[in-house]
């Protein structure tokens, strides 16, 4: 399994366990892996309806491409959003505001596990 469905498949064990951190949430994020193993994943957070889909099953409210190691090193902490995007290694399109809070959703996600 690639790093990137790894991470995927644990946020939806934790969505499924408990989506009280996510409630207030209401975004569905998509990220556009483009490198040697290329794929499209969507984070849909509908509070107690949150999942995540691989590949495109709705309109994203913000989109975040990225190679596969960056997205799995910025799900687990070890990359900052906002350095990742100044370098060029995270380019994100649609609302902002949705892509700075992801990295207090993806730390929520790791202290979940």
């Amino acid at each position: 399994m690639s790093a990137v469905k790894e991470v995927f498949s644990e946020i939806e064990d934790v969505l499924k366990e408990d989506t009280s951190y996510v409630e207030d949430v209401n975004a569905i994020y998509q990220f556009n892996i483009n490198d040697e193993d290329p794929g499209v994943y969507q984070l849909i957070l509908k509070g107690e309806d949150s999942y995540t889909f691989e590949g495109e099953k709705e309109t994203p409210d913000c989109t975040l491409q990225l190679a596969g190691d960056d997205f799995a090193k910025l799900a687990n902490g070890e990359l900052n959003g906002t350095q990742a995007f100044m370098s060029g290694k995270l380019k994100i399109k649609g609302n902002m505001g949705l892509a700075l809070k992801l990295q207090s959703i993806l730390a929520s996600f790791n202290k979940q596990k």
